[in-house]
């Protein structure tokens, strides 16, 4: 982006002068209409010099002021404010209009085709007294307090002063469309709320320091006394349960190593023995699990389900009386089967 050179007029604290115009060598056709609406003599515009000599003679005048924009402010600060049930009767004790009022410094028609205002000195003045008795003493009152805090405030308005009186706003030289006699406008199509933005833009708030370490380890809570210095990070959920080795399945699809009431109770079974022998046909093949195997200590305990043990129990030559579930079969005695229950163990584990 090239860079943008403007007049000595355009510095800060420099006095109002004539505004630099730089028109092209093929004049727009609104420009010539505008300045023959303006002028009350009619001159003659039939070239790049007199469009110049017009046009700069017209923003040359005294009364050749243009309102950027109006801007709300509060008349006092916040404390001070009247308060009222009616918001109308607030409006009009609490709060004043200030026009942004701004005189023309610069027009390219060739490079970059904008045009420049500056701020009056009496916008200037208004905009300052805000920041210093208003707009200071609200951002004191909502900053917490530190020791350069008095330092930094006066900082900020010295700050302000100067970007005010640097302050120069620059929009599309189709501006000049709203040029009224005496050389004087307004902004129009929306750039006044541009306008209002940038000079908003001014005020900056009051940053506090970031705060030091030791305040900030002054601030963080201390762990209570009950958990020790080893373990106050770990989470008590994630503590791994002891279990016993047969209460745990294991994750592989291998057949489960089952365990029988007739261990656990050996002579529960002792009326079995007269049980007569017979042929067992081989078992169907143990069903793979349909679980994943967790660590949770909410589900370390796998079981088959009620159904799996019935289509176990289905798959077995077994007598009719005999296909009962295992906590009724448990309880079975005096049917003599004997040591010969070992020999077709159901594919589940018992648990007592």
């Amino acid at each position: 982006m090239p860079v943008v050179l403007l007049p000595s007029s355009a510095a800060a604290f420099a006095p109002r002068s004539s505004p630099n115009v730089v028109l092209n060598s093929r004049i727009e056709p609104w420009l010539t209409a505008t300045l023959k609406r303006v002028n009350r003599v009619k001159r003659p515009l039939n070239n790049v010099s007199q469009h110049t000599r017009c046009l700069t003679e017209t923003l040359s005048s005294p009364n050749a002021i243009w309102t950027l924009c109006s801007m709300m402010f509060p008349k006092a600060p916040e404390s001070e404010l009247r308060k009222d049930e009616n918001p109308l009767v607030e409006a009009l004790f609490n709060y004043q209009m200030i026009h942004m009022e701004a005189y023309v410094v610069h027009v390219d028609m060739v490079s970059q085709n904008e045009v420049a205002f500056k701020l009056t000195p009496e916008t200037i003045e208004a905009l300052v007294d805000y920041h210093r008795e208003v707009y200071s003493v609200d951002t004191a009152a909502n900053t917490w307090d530190w020791s350069e805090k008095d330092n930094q405030l006066k900082k900020l308005q010295e700050e302000f002063v100067q970007a005010a009186n640097k302050f120069v706003f620059r929009t599309d030289v189709q501006a000049l469309e709203g040029l009224e006699e005496d050389g004087a406008g307004e902004l129009l199509g929306g750039r006044s709320e541009t306008a209002k933005t940038a000079i908003s833009s001014l005020f900056v708030p009051l940053l506090p320091p970031p705060p030091r370490v030791v305040d900030v380890l002054r601030s963080t809570p201390l762990l209570p006394s009950s958990t020790g210095p080893e373990t106050w990070w770990h989470d008590p959920m994630q503590q791994p349960v002891t279990m016993e080795s047969w209460k745990v399945l294991s994750s592989s699809p291998a057949p489960v190593t089952t365990v029988t009431t007739g261990d656990v109770n050996p002579g529960m079974w002792a009326g079995l023995s007269a049980l007569p022998e017979m042929q067992m046909a081989s078992p169907s093949p143990t069903p793979a699990y349909t679980q994943a195997y967790t660590t949770s200590p909410y589900n370390t305990l796998q079981y088959y389900s009620a159904a799996a043990t019935s289509a176990a129990l289905a798959a077995l030559p077994l007598p009719s009386m005999l296909v009962q579930p295992c906590s009724t079969a448990a309880n079975m005695t005096g049917f003599g089967w004997g040591d010969r229950y070992q020999d077709f163990a159901l594919p589940y584990g018992t648990t007592m």
